[in-house]
């Protein structure tokens, strides 16, 4: 009688474990692209830079989550009323909630500025002061151009600009 009242609360006990474990687990995610409708969810409609708000274009936006659930996710901006200057080196906007190395670089979580220029892609902060700058390679046998996409690339991706591409993986 006494084992079958332990064989019994152990089940118990493990039944309610599991209750209580397997929603968290069930909310792990994988490592994957942003879909669209997760793209609309989490990029903003304007972007603050360098004194100005520029309209964010959600139809050539992108991004990725990591496996723990961090987003990081860039997209082009009507860049028309900035200075000649700032307009040479900004294209976009990347906001990342993990760490990044791009090109080899590393970039820590924030909100920045991007653009791909004559030889060199830059990130830089809202103040429009260069964080990072490292060089970009060309897919010259890219079929089909877009302003801007990510491609999955082994355990990271190539962030697109036309036929320019700078590899982009989370830390």
């Amino acid at each position: 009688m006494k084992n079958a009242r332990v064989t019994v609360m152990t089940f118990v006990a493990l039944l309610l474990a599991s209750a209580l474990f397997t929603p968290a687990l069930a909310q792990k995610t994988t490592q994957h692209l942003l879909s669209s409708d997760e793209l609309t969810k989490v990029a903003p409609a304007e972007f603050f830079f360098r004194g100005q708000k520029a309209t964010v274009q959600l139809r050539n936006a992108t991004g990725f989550e990591t496996a723990g659930g961090m987003v990081t996710f860039g997209a082009l901006v009507d860049a028309s009323g900035y200075s000649s200057g700032i307009k040479e080196k900004y294209q976009g906007m990347l906001i990342t909630e993990s760490k990044l190395n791009i090109g080899g670089s590393e970039l820590a979580p924030g909100e920045y500025g991007f653009g791909f220029t004559k030889d060199k892609f830059i990130v830089m902060n809202v103040a429009s002061e260069d964080v990072l700058s490292v060089p970009y390679s060309t897919d010259a046998e890219l079929k089909r151009a877009v302003p801007l996409k990510m491609v999955e690339d082994g355990t990271g991706y190539k962030l697109y600009a036309g036929k320019k591409w700078v590899a982009v993986k989370p830390e």
